[in-house]
């Protein structure tokens, strides 16, 4: 029996609308998106008598490993090239809260492929804390469709991965817009977007550039876990050596949506190489670091790099703010 989806969300709806112009610089938009429903999760959160952006930051060494204990000291914030003093740093463990969205277009009517997103799917909620990190799980083809709504029983979500089935055209960009919109809502600090898809996209209004936009400057990282053949994917013995070398065409731009917000670009062809994603996603949220500053004075988009002062690390976070209209 096929499940019976609960809300759904029209694309282009009470969301904000961006339009970037060469890195982001120009932005240009009002957020509206309504909530869903639920009980937030409580977690510690920042306090301060100003109005403060936060982001949440990834890091990394020389050979890829999460570098776990560092101090606020570590870190320098250059908000439109000039430093600025961190107020606040948050580096401890906290309830983690994620959107999944699970592609269910007629693009990923493929067995492999299907079954390969659904492992993702499953290993996604068992890394999950019952009773304490929170989920949602979305279906989106044409349109965002809630198969069941943000909530602590994280085992109660997995009877509900099995009853979606592939069919319909592809509004990827516009899924995750919708999403991050829902998830920006949510209490959590340690929140994202996971998208489980094979990133072909047919019928977006959206770009990927506007919607990491839009997702970078509420600090919703974007995670995306790309479902492929064998041979496309760079980590499986039977990949092309074309695919070792670069990402598949039809996925290429997602990479970038990804890596603006804060999040990554991760492989699946197997239940292995699915299990390893699901896990790096979920070990990247409880090692983030949360760091919080005064914004600048000028109104409009704010390019951000933050960086650790010891060179060899590498730090992800989103790729900027709007100043005068939301952090």
């Amino acid at each position: 029996m096929r499940y019976k989806f609960g809300k759904t969300f029209g694309y282009g709806k009470g969301m904000r609308r961006v339009l970037l112009a060469g890195s982001l610089v120009s932005f240009l938009s009002v957020f509206g998106g309504s909530a869903i429903a639920q009980e937030p999760v409580q977690t510690p959160t920042f306090k301060s008598g100003v109005d403060l952006v936060t982001v949440s930051a990834t890091v990394k060494d020389n050979k890829g490993r999460l570098v776990r204990n560092l101090t606020v000291k570590d870190f320098e914030v250059l908000d439109r090239g000039e430093k600025r003093a961190i107020t606040e740093f948050r580096s401890e463990k906290a309830p983690i809260s994620i959107a999944i969205l699970f592609d269910v277009s007629g693009s990923m009517d493929v067995a492999a492929r299907f079954t390969a997103a659904k492992f993702a799917a499953h290993h996604l909620l068992s890394w999950l804390e019952p009773g304490r990190d929170e989920a949602a799980l979305f279906a989106f083809d044409s349109r965002l469709r809630e198969v069941a709504p943000f909530s602590v029983d994280t085992r109660a979500l997995q009877g509900a991965l099995g009853e979606v089935d592939p069919f319909g055209a592809t509004s990827l960009n516009d899924a995750i817009a919708d999403a991050a919109a829902l998830v920006a809502q949510r209490t959590a600090q340690r929140r994202a977007v996971v998208v489980i898809t094979d990133g072909i996209d047919t019928s977006s209004r959206n770009t990927p550039a506007a919607v990491s936009a839009t997702a970078a400057a509420i600090d919703v990282p974007v995670y995306v876990i790309a479902t492929v053949m064998s041979i496309d994917d760079p980590s499986s013995e039977r990949a092309t050596p074309q695919a070792r070398a670069t990402a598949p065409s039809s996925i290429g731009t997602i990479e970038d949506l990804a890596r603006w917000t804060g999040g990554a670009l991760f492989y699946t062809s197997t239940a292995a190489s699915a299990n390893i994603a699901a896990r790096a996603v979920i070990d990247e949220l409880r090692h983030l670091y949360l760091i919080a500053f005064e914004p600048g004075r000028d109104a409009g988009w704010h390019p951000l790099e933050i960086r650790t002062r010891q060179k060899d690390m590498v730090v992800r976070a989103r790729g900027g703010y709007v100043a005068g209209g939301g952090h």
